[in-house]
């Protein structure tokens, strides 16, 4: 459901009362939506059924975006090299999904990143999406060594996308397990929303949004 809401410093203030958002194609260059509103469960799965996410930092109001192109991996042109694919032969890693998806999205939040400071998943962030992955909705896929969780990552499945959120590795290659995992299950398309040269080197490549919806609303 799309409304026509109040516009203000270039971009939609979302009333506290009614879960809606405004049209996609009006969100700003940078692809920022809207402001306001809350994490409860149905707002994000509006939120993400409209191809929409949250983005935002501790102290902040919470800011959501629609990129006008999106980052995103289609399953089967994934780039594995062959290192890579020697690393998944031998065994030295143990994948599961939902067996531990409140320790993913805790690493994802505190694992330390080249030139961020902080974290963008807030605790607060953290409770919605566990919340989330309760109802069936958020997923995770754990990557174990020697039964110790050494990566993963964590994100909702709409239709046969699953909109990936973040991912963390404690050991070299972990994150990139988890990803080649996830682009072997059901799914048609990850959704990666913002590029970056770690994504790209693994065959992300970069649609228009219309392009996207018609992923998202696929249903098969």
């Amino acid at each position: 459901m799309f409304v026509f809401l109040l516009f203000l410093c270039m971009f939609f203030q979302l009333p506290e009362d009614e879960l809606v958002f405004p049209d996609p194609a009006l969100a700003d260059d940078d692809g920022l939506l809207a402001i306001g509103g809350d994490l409860s469960t149905p707002r994000l799965l509006l939120a993400y059924q409209n191809g929409i996410f949250p983005w935002f930092s501790e102290g902040e109001p919470i800011l959501w975006y629609s990129p006008h192109e999106r980052c995103v991996i289609y399953p089967d042109r994934i780039k594995i090299s062959k290192s890579m694919r020697k690393v998944i032969s031998s065994g030295i890693f143990e994948i599961s999904i939902d067996r531990a998806f409140a320790d993913v999205i805790y690493n994802c939040a505190e694992t330390p990143r080249n030139g961020q400071e902080g974290t963008w998943i807030t605790t607060e962030m953290q409770q919605a999406y566990v919340a989330l992955h309760q109802k069936g909705f958020a997923h995770s896929v754990e990557v174990w060594m020697d039964e110790k969780l050494v990566g993963g990552l964590y994100g909702i499945k709409v239709n046969q996308v699953f909109c990936g959120e973040s991912m963390f590795s404690h050991v070299s290659n972990a994150s990139k397990a988890a990803l080649i995992y996830l682009s072997e299950l059901n799914i048609d398309l990850i959704d990666c929303q913002l590029p970056n040269d770690h994504l790209m080197s693994l065959g992300a490549e970069m649609i228009s949004r219309e392009l996207f919806f018609q992923h998202l609303n696929d249903e098969k």
